[in-house]
Formats: structure tokens, C-alpha cells, sequence
């Protein structure tokens, strides 16, 4: 990784010194903006006024990971950061606040994760679904409602789709980058 301040894509600015560290083959949208302590990884993409605001803790984002259109990532002061994993799909207008999301999940339109949260690898958290403060969504479950709770376990198909999803957006976002 290395701080790409010229990166044509979209408004990334320092925060106290700190300049974002964003993978090479990251795509970022002309309206999307990532401040500060905020590392991407390789091959993910941050999408329209979607808003990654590392000021006053860290922000980890891992490898093939989609926060798409309209998202909030940001983080607590003095508590927790917010780390997210590899081949991550966060859907539209999401609020990701001080949380941990693990590799392979989804995240569904407008749901909100507070402080605190864990996501475990391989979960799905619905759309609209208020997960509140320090809350953990186990692996294999999908959690809905609001506040959010267990629904069911994941049929096999519906894990291939957290899969399938990443694997298309990290391909999107390299057709964007072109």
C-alpha cells in the first residue's frame, strides 16, 4: 500500500497529519471520500458519496471489499475502530460506526452497525437492520430487523452469493477503473 494524494478518484484528504493509505488497484468514485487514518486493500472499491472518515480513530478496510453508494464508515472517538475484512459487500446507505465486519459477509441496504459490533465471518446482516451497540452476529446466521436479531442460518446458495457478490464488485470496480 502506499498514500496516493493524487489519486484522481474522488476527495481524499489527510486528518491530523495522517494520509489514507489506499492500495494501487483501489477504485474510488468522484464523489466518494476517504479522510485520514483509513487504509484500503487491494482490489476494493469505495462508490458514490460513500463517506470512509478515519479522523479520530483507524479504519481498516481489507482486499476485494465493496462499500457502495451513500455509505458512512467512521469510527468513535477513544473506543473502537472500524475494521473490515476481505471480500466484504456493504450495500447501499449503510452506516458502519466503530465496528468489526469479518471476511466474506454482507452487509444489506441501509442497515446500521454501532459501536461495538462484531459481524463473524461467512453472516449476512439484512437490509434496514439496526444492529445495536456491542452486538455479535455469528457466523453462518442472517440477523434482520430493528433492532436486528437471529432470523435463520445461511443456506449454502446464500453463502455462495456473499462469494459471488464480492467477485462482482471487485470486477465492476476494475471496468470503472478503465
Amino acid at each position: 500500500m502506499s498514500s496516493r494524494p493524487n489519486f484522481s478518484g474522488g476527495v481524499i484528504l489527510p486528518y491530523n497529519g495522517v494520509q489514507p493509505k489506499i492500495a494501487a488497484d483501489v477504485y474510488i468514485a468522484p464523489t466518494a471520500a476517504v479522510i485520514g487514518d483509513a487504509h484500503i486493500g487491494a482490489g476494493s472499491s469505495i462508490w458514490f458519496a460513500a463517506t470512509v472518515r478515519g479522523d479520530v480513530n483507524e479504519i481498516r478496510i481489507g482486499a476485494r471489499t465493496n462499500v457502495q453508494d451513500g455509505t458512512t464508515v467512521h469510527v468513535t472517538t477513544g473506543g473502537h475502530g472500524t475494521y473490515i475484512g476481505d471480500d466484504v459487500t456493504i450495500g447501499h446507505n449503510a452506516i458502519i460506526h466503530a465496528c468489526t465486519i469479518q471476511d466474506l459477509c454482507l452487509i444489506g441496504m441501509g442497515a446500521c452497525l454501532m459501536d461495538g459490533v462484531v459481524v463473524e465471518k461467512n453472516a449476512m446482516v439484512a437490509a434496514d437492520a439496526l444492529v445495536t451497540p456491542n452486538r455479535r452476529v455469528p457466523s453462518g446466521q442472517l440477523w434482520a430487523g430493528s433492532p436486528a436479531k437471529f432470523m435463520r442460518d445461511l443456506r449454502p446458495a446464500e453463502l455462495a452469493e456473499i462469494e459471488e457478490s464480492a467477485r462482482h464488485y471487485a470486477e465492476l470496480a476494475q471496468a470503472y477503473r478503465r
